[in-house]
């Protein structure tokens, strides 16, 4: 039996993202999932709704960062350059869009939970550099 490659099959999004990419979203994911329980054991649910959104924010941020990255065609090492400059402006872009909509319209909000957690998933993506592509 042959399944075909459907846009929403996680082998699809291996393939069209890369192995890196995935695995350190996985890996933001675990963090945000981790910093959230921890933060509503700790501080409650406005915390835990904090460290989700921090996560979620970076998470998003970084998708939005790899889909840039992979519609790039460069031909040369110049435009593999500006390719990775504009994924990561996108990323910056997006990630402070993000951080403004929560912060603006959730009045509740721990700012230093959401932070921290943000600032952590963020370091995280920056280590897809180090995961084998095989």
């Amino acid at each position: 039996m042959t399944s075909e490659l459907s846009y929403t099959s996680p082998r699809f999004l291996r393939r069209a993202l890369g192995k890196p990419i995935v695995t350190v979203l996985k890996w933001q994911l675990i963090v945000a999932v981790v910093a959230t329980l921890a933060a509503a054991l700790v501080a409650g649910g406005h915390a835990a709704a904090s460290a989700a959104a921090g996560g979620a924010i970076s998470i998003v941020s970084g998708i939005a960062a790899a889909l840039v990255a992979m519609l790039g065609r460069a031909k040369s090492a110049g435009g593999v350059l500006v390719g990775a400059l504009r994924a990561e402006a996108v990323k910056i872009g997006v990630a402070l869009v993000l951080l403004w909509l929560v912060l603006a319209n959730y009045p509740q909000a721990a700012v230093g939970v959401l932070l921290a957690t943000f600032v952590v998933t963020m370091l995280i993506f920056s280590m897809a550099f180090f995961v084998r592509d095989y």
